[in-house]
């Protein structure tokens, strides 16, 4: 089976994604990270120097649990430019990893460039007697520069004399031969620089894609045959396995003599007795269509329906949560969305909508044919939003309960004009292409050339325009940044760390490094806490 890694530099933004794409097009994926490391105390914020880079990959749920553990604290405790951790650190959580020596950023690759082969040397084994012979690997790339080829050598003659084993490894930066030129530009975009500035970050060869095993075994044909079959045995012990579709939800407590479902059943029916002499003068008065009967049989419908799918601690979490929020005086809104559908929802008073008297489906919110989560998208106050997810994190602890992670993209506007400033086109040039791409959510700029004529005209006549747009195209839907999201919560039956990485902001924010379609995926509850000025 082929296999692929994903190895981001000091963050797991992108495992889940990884293991769903992998799993449906019969791939094995490896999950992994290149990780920062201190030359000293990765909680010393002085400065030390730069950290060296290492390759982390995991072998099983251990070393995936390890490997955030890893992550996370490199962010919240190890940040200094970079997310960092040291060899104390590794050597706490080195079970269930794999770990390569890096490229040349690495301290035993960095060390070979200069000529001290005898502190790349005992790199090498420090590295070794942390992670063990089995579980550690010499790692050599060759991307056609020069630094590389004294690499190889050096490693080649510390392997020998201590019999480590060595890996090929091929730096990937972007899938295609053909995208290094927009990768160039993409780093010119992430560091505020232009093209034509010779001092900026940039990579000088164009090697660093998605080479297949033909092309790294022509890389790797004079004496390094060996590299390239280790490289192979360690895809065969890397098996972890991410759970999908099992939901995870939290553990409501209810009294010593009820369950979930009986106790969820019992408030939901009391609920609709408290209503019920509202209701029952509407209907009276004629201007509800429905019976008592109705309301007791649809309340039981949806009861049974909630408890087949097994979402009645969802129903109480939520119910108790928007309780104590009324219970303080913090304004909470009607509902919206398939939510207000339920009638269950309007006996616990978590929505403010009759269902029946507006004729609202609750099949829209819980559909029996096609099982997901539940999501009710709660608005409060704005002032107090903050006071409602402080109590869900005193009943469930901080360290299972946690905001998320939103990645922006680069939506097909703001590619020609990031692409247009590192390229040092005319602003107003830039921004007139710009303005020509319909203005319209989903819009690519593939199909902004062939249903607005002026841009198709511009992108024909102007070859500099043309260059710009060809970029872009390139580059439009990449991830840009990472911010805290405006209302997603997830709440977990146990520390967020048996489950997923934490990332922290710029702004000192703690959320997950898994957004919230990856959250759900692998079976979190997710809530929709929306700040409301209004209210």
């Amino acid at each position: 089976m082929p296999a692929v890694a994903l190895t981001d530099h000091g963050v797991m933004f992108g495992v889940i994604q990884l293991m769903r794409e992998a799993k449906n097009y019969s791939v094995k994926p490896i999950v992994g990270c290149e990780m920062y490391v201190a030359r000293g105390d990765y909680r010393d914020k002085s400065g030390n120097g730069k950290p060296n880079h290492l390759t982390l990959l995991v072998k099983n749920e251990t070393g995936y649990l390890n490997l955030i553990k890893l992550v996370t604290e490199s962010f919240l405790n190890g940040f200094y430019y970079k997310p960092r951790v040291d060899k104390r650190l590794l050597g706490e959580h080195a079970e269930g990893l794999i770990c390569l020596s890096g490229c040349l950023k690495g301290e035993v690759a960095g060390n070979l460039v200069i000529g001290r082969e005898d502190a790349a040397e005992a790199a090498a084994l420090e590295l070794r007697d942390i992670f063990g012979a089995d579980s550690f690997f010499l790692e050599v790339q060759d991307h056609g520069l020069a630094d590389q080829r004294i690499v190889k050598e050096g490693i080649s003659r510390i392997a020998a004399r201590h019999k480590i084993h060595v890996v090929a490894t091929n730096d990937c930066h972007y899938i295609y031969k053909d995208d290094a030129e927009a990768h160039d530009v993409l780093l010119c975009i992430g560091t505020g620089k232009v093209v034509s500035d010779e001092k900026r970050l940039r990579y000088t060869s164009d090697q660093y894609f998605l080479k297949s095993g033909e092309e790294m075994a022509k890389v790797f044909s004079s004496g390094y045959e060996e590299a390239l079959e280790n490289t192979l045995a360690v895809a065969e012990m890397c098996n972890f396995k991410a759970k999908f579709g099992e939901y995870q939800l939290p553990r409501y407590s209810v009294p010593r003599d009820e369950t979930i479902d009986s106790y969820f059943e019992k408030v939901a029916k009391e609920g609709l007795e408290n209503r019920l002499p509202e209701i029952l003068r509407s209907v009276e008065s004629g201007e509800i269509d429905a019976s008592e009967g109705d309301y007791r049989s649809r309340l039981d419908d949806e009861i049974r329906m909630i408890q087949k799918t097994g979402f009645s601690g969802y129903f109480l979490i939520v119910w108790d949560f928007i309780k104590h929020a009324r219970s303080k005086a913090i304004p909470v809104g009607p509902g919206r969305g398939s939510g207000a559908g339920s009638l269950v929802a309007y006996s616990l008073g978590i929505t403010g909508i009759d269902p029946i008297r507006f004729n609202l489906l609750f099949e829209r919110f819980i559909n029996p044919e096609r099982v997901t989560m539940p999501d009710f998208d709660i608005d409060f106050c704005m002032r107090r939003r903050g006071e409602v997810i402080d109590y869900v994190r005193d009943k469930y602890g901080w360290k299972n309960v946690s905001q998320i992670i939103t990645f922006g993209t680069m939506a097909a506007r703001n590619a020609i004009r990031d692409v247009g400033r590192v390229m040092e086109v005319p602003y107003a040039e830039v921004d007139r292409v710009a303005k020509l791409v319909p203005f319209e959510i989903g819009m690519t700029l593939k199909r902004a050339l062939s249903e607005s004529s002026e841009l198709a005209e511009a992108y024909r006549s102007d070859s500099q325009i043309q260059h710009v747009i060809d970029i872009a195209k390139r580059l439009e839907g990449l991830t840009r940044h990472a911010s805290t999201h405006a209302a997603g919560v997830v709440i977990a039956p146990q520390p967020l760390l048996q489950y997923l990485p934490l990332f922290k902001s710029s702004k000192g924010e703690i959320t997950t490094q898994y957004d919230m379609n990856d959250i759900e995926a692998i079976g979190l509850i997710k809530m929709d806490f929306l700040g409301l000025r209004t209210l």
